[in-house]
């Protein structure tokens, strides 16, 4: 189960092995990856397989797909921090 917590000790161990040069292109590498089952275990005592990582960056990067599209070039909308909520005039909803 992917709660808020291991999601962002997820990211942060993704984001410090790509800059250390273990995603050269578009995927991790085997290294990569080993680092990242590693390392996400040390910090959390759990251990998921490559697989599971694998289907988590999946589903992160079509949520932000889906973010990207969605706030588009459209200067007029927000983010709501508290409610963690799109914040937009009710136009906007409308529309």
């Amino acid at each position: 189960m992917w709660d808020k917590r291991l999601t962002e000790i997820f990211c942060d161990i993704c984001i410090k092995e790509i800059l250390k040069g273990n995603r050269p292109g578009t995927h991790f590498t085997k290294d990569g990856w080993l680092k990242i089952m590693t390392n996400f275990e040390k910090e959390t005592g759990k251990a998921y397989s490559q697989r599971q990582f694998k289907n988590r960056w999946d589903a992160l990067k079509k949520e932000q797909k889906a973010w990207k599209k969605l706030k588009g070039g459209d200067t007029t909308l927000g983010w709501n921090p508290i409610k963690r909520t799109i914040d937009a005039p009710y136009d906007w909803w409308e529309t």
